[in-house]
This record gives C-alpha cells, sequence and structure tokens, in this order.
C-alpha cells in the first residue's frame, strides 16, 4: 500500500473515531447512558424486590405515577430550555384540583358533563402560568422570585377555598373514564404518551420550539433577530401552566379527590427529572425523550426504595445525589463541546 493510501485510510479512520466521539458526547449519548440506567434500575429492582417488582400490577403502578410526573416534566422542559424555571407548578396543580372539585363546578359537571371538571382544571393550570409569564416577561421580576411567589400564593389560595379538607369527585363518570385500561394500558398514561408526543413535535418540528432554544441560548440575540421574546416567554409559562392543569385532572382520576396537599415538591421533582433527561439547566439545549427517560429513571428509583423499606431520609439523599452528578456531567460536555 502507497504512503498516500495509508495517509488517506488513516484521516479517514480519524474522522470515523471523532464522529463517534462528537456523537457520545452529545445528546445521543446522553440518552444512550439515561437507557442504560433505566436498563440497570430494572434489573436492581428485579433482583431486589424480587417477584413484588416485575409484577403486573407494580409496573403499572410505576407507570401511572411516572404519568402524573412526565407530564408536568415536559412543561418544565419548554421553561428551562428557554432559560427560565417555573417553582410552582406543583402548587398550580394542587389549586387546580381544589378548583375542579369545589361545590358549584361540581354541580356544572352533574347539571352538563363532567368535563366542566376538565376544563376548569385546564382554565386554572393556563391562567396561573399566564400570571407567570406577565409578571416574568413584562414586570421584568427574575423566574425564580415570580413562581417563588406564585407557589407561595396558589397554595395558600388552594387551603382557603378548601379549607383545609378534601373534596371528593362526585362524578363516577369521570374518575371511570380515567381509570378505565385501553388496550390493557391505563388511560392516564396515554395520556402523558400523547402530551409527550405533542411536546417532541412542538420542540423539534415548530418554530415555536426553534425560537424557545433561541431564547435561552442567547435572548439578547434571539431579540436581534426579531423574536419577540417577552411575548414568546409568556406562552412558554402559560403552557407550564397547561401542563399543570393536564397533570390535576390526571391526579383527580388517579386518586377521586381534590386537596391543596396535592401536587406538594412536584415542582422539585420535575426540574430534577428534566435535568437528569438532558436538557440543560442554563437554556438553550432541551429533550423531550430525554425527560421521558429522567421520569422513568426517577420513578423506577422511587418504587425500588419503597419495596426494599428505605427511608425517606435515604431517599431524599439519593435524588441529591442524582442530581448532582446530572449536573456536573452536563457542565463536563458543555465544556467539551466549546473546546470542539
Amino acid at each position: 500500500m502507497s504512503e498516500q493510501a495509508t495517509a488517506a485510510a488513516g484521516s479517514t479512520e480519524s474522522r470515523e473515531k471523532g464522529r463517534i466521539r462528537s456523537l457520545l458526547s452529545g445528546a445521543a449519548g446522553h440518552n444512550l447512558g439515561l437507557v442504560v440506567a433505566l436498563i440497570l434500575l430494572c434489573v436492581v429492582g428485579a433482583v431486589t424486590g424480587g417477584e413484588r417488582f416485575v409484577d403486573v400490577g407494580n409496573l403499572l403502578t410505576i407507570l401511572r405515577l411516572a404519568a402524573v410526573f412526565g407530564v408536568l416534566a415536559v412543561g418544565m422542559t419548554f421553561v428551562i430550555t428557554s432559560g427560565g424555571i417555573d417553582l410552582s407548578v406543583g402548587s398550580v396543580m394542587g389549586l387546580a384540583t381544589v378548583w375542579a372539585t369545589t361545590w358549584s363546578t361540581q354541580n356544572m359537571a352533574e347539571s352538563f358533563h363532567w368535563i366542566i371538571i376538565v376544563i376548569t382544571a385546564l382554565v386554572v393550570g393556563t391562567a396561573a402560568g399566564l400570571i407567570n409569564g406577565v409578571i416574568i416577561a413584562y414586570g421584568r421580576v427574575v423566574p425564580f422570585i415570580a413562581t417563588l411567589a406564585m407557589l407561595a400564593g396558589a397554595r395558600g389560595l388552594a387551603e382557603l377555598i378548601s379549607d383545609r379538607q378534601t373534596q371528593r369527585v362526585t362524578s363516577t363518570e369521570f374518575v371511570d373514564f380515567f381509570r378505565m385500561d385501553l388496550l390493557g394500558v391505563p388511560m392516564l398514561v396515554w395520556i402523558f404518551a400523547v402530551v409527550a408526543v405533542a411536546g417532541w413535535f412542538l420542540l423539534n418540528r415548530t418554530t415555536f420550539g426553534r425560537r424557545t432554544v433561541a431564547i435561552g441560548g442567547n435572548a439578547e440575540a434571539a431579540r436581534l433577530a426579531g423574536i419577540k421574546v417577552r411575548r414568546h416567554t409568556l406562552y412558554i409559562y402559560a403552557l407550564a401552566g397547561l401542563a399543570a392543569g393536564i397533570a390535576a385532572v390526571m391526579m383527580l382520576g388517579r386518586t377521586g379527590a381534590g386537596t391543596s396537599t396535592h401536587g406538594m415538591l412536584y415542582e422539585l421533582e420535575a426540574i430534577a427529572m428534566v435535568v437528569v433527561g438532558g436538557t440543560l439547566l442554563a437554556g438553550g439545549r432541551g429533550t423531550i425523550f430525554g425527560t421521558v427517560l429522567g421520569v422513568l429513571i426517577f420513578t423506577l428509583l422511587l418504587n425500588i426504595f419503597t419495596l426494599n423499606n428505605m427511608s425517606s431520609s435515604a431517599q431524599l439523599v439519593a435524588k441529591g445525589a442524582i442530581i448532582v452528578i446530572a449536573v456536573l456531567l452536563q457542565q463536563r460536555l458543555s465544556r467539551r463541546a466549546r473546546s470542539s
């Protein structure tokens, strides 16, 4: 073989290695790592939990729990991708469950149709998101403070409306619909699947998604490029509020009751799932597929802890460690991407 051919072969090989290295250090590599982690967790669950873990009833319980968290996490993915944060989605979800189960709302639902309960929860969630968006985009309040205020305000309003009492859903048709199985899969899981697919399409295949990523990468550059940053930010937080409203409907279907304690600390779970899934905490990069994997990983982990009777304190320590490791990996991958 001539020297030129040898050099060409070496150059081709180095390019292939570079492509593989770039692929593994990017989103595909991160998702592959999440899939491997998910498989390992399933193995650990099967070994430590035995038949209890692999039981069909337990797996369906995992999916139902993941569905509610997952819908919140999809909305949170858009917020974090845009460079923001929403600490209020759990409280907004609780408020929506309470408002949708008040006597007046359920009375209207009995007179007309149980869809009134669904519409009420969606409207309450979206309205809270719009308020967040207005305060952040036009009031120029940093997202952390604005959504922290909504966290406290929504929870307090839910307590005032319900008088800290549990409000049962009186419509049996509503409960039956959301507890039914379609093709052997719980309705809540189907709803999560639809929301996840819609979120993926919106983020990856529409102008809305491209603008969200652009704002998260550099808001000033996005503004100079002609993107109406304030209005788009308003839409993003309204979308997160809508996701909280959908999650509230799912929670009502799962528990059959609305209470001010629904969604307690769910915002922290959603943020952790999104970050572990690979969405950049600083903004500018988001992945719905990674978020879904992050949701499944955290829910599986919670189930394994529960089956092995681990204390809630140990669970919190484990979750904290996972979040720190995920952020450190994000920073390392970001530095590698900039250097290349």
